[in-house]
């Protein structure tokens, strides 16, 4: 495996000094990451003509220092949304395309309406998906949904969303801490996802119970009333040595992917997860 992140670890950084994703990718080569992947693509954050010629010029900067784009990270939400949102997703293929990305990953849904489970939401989604996947397939991406977003952050639901749509190019983007937003520890959930992975996600969390006092600032709760923030990769409770071993026995050999939204000072939080997944992979 090699290891990168992704430029959202670097959101808080970039919010205060104004680092645009130039800076970002400088900064993670000299912190000895192999790649990087990038969430949706804002012109607020770096100016340029149009999304595809940031694409482009984010491409060839790279290039320019070594510095491999693993994956494109958007948002989507085929349940709420009309067929217009098909069409949109699409648009981002041919960005992550532009990047030289070989994985898009995206939403699925974010909502229920009223009236619907999450088990009718899979029947719904599963069809705008599976044409999504199709279309990625003739660009040579690979499409993938995460566990995020609580409606399909367990498992089994994940699991059950992929086997529907039943696509040969769409996987998980396994990300071994949100398991812990359901409740659900990612020892029993990551080897139900290994053998679907096409991209992972090392991100750690700082555990409270439901019983525990709030503890503040920072924290957030999981679908059952834990507490959960995120902190530096080996400095919480999600076993990341174990996960990466697992994969590993499934035949998982593609990215491990540093995502840091905790507390802590940015640059050092992020640079120290660089050393301490080196030493797991």
């Amino acid at each position: 495996m090699k290891i990168g992140v992704s430029s959202y670890s670097f959101a808080k950084y970039m919010s205060q000094t104004k680092a645009n994703y130039l800076d970002v990718c400088n900064i993670a080569r000299r912190m000895g990451y192999d790649g990087i992947e990038f969430i949706d693509l804002n012109l607020d954050v770096q100016q340029a003509d149009s999304p595809e010629a940031l694409a482009r010029e984010i491409r060839a900067h790279c290039e320019a220092i070594g510095l491999t784009i693993i994956a494109y990270t958007v948002g989507a939400d085929f349940l709420n949304r009309g067929p217009e949102e098909i069409a949109r997703v699409k648009r981002q293929v041919d960005i992550a395309k532009l990047l030289g990305a070989g994985v898009l990953r995206h939403d699925a849904a974010w909502s229920l309406p009223e009236g619907v489970d999450w088990r009718m939401a899979v029947d719904k989604i599963k069809g705008p998906i599976r044409e999504v996947a199709e279309y990625a397939q003739g660009l040579g991406i690979r499409t993938c949904t995460e566990n995020h977003g609580y409606i399909l952050q367990d498992a089994h639901r994940v699991e059950t969303l992929i086997r529907a749509v039943d696509h040969p190019n769409y996987g998980w983007l396994i990300d071994m801490g949100n398991f812990l937003c359901a409740d659900e520890p990612a020892v029993h959930a990551v080897p139900i996802a290994a053998p679907y992975a096409v991209h992972v996600h090392a991100k750690d969390f700082l555990y409270q119970p439901p019983w525990a006092r709030d503890p503040g600032e920072g924290w957030f709760k999981s679908r059952s009333g834990g507490y959960l923030r995120g902190t530096v990769a080996g400095h919480g409770v999600v076993p990341i040595a174990w996960c990466v071993d697992r994969l590993r026995e499934a035949g998982y050999d593609g990215w491990l992917s540093y995502e840091f939204e905790g507390m802590e000072e940015c640059l050092p939080a992020v640079e120290a997860a660089q050393k301490y997944l080196r030493k797991l992979v």
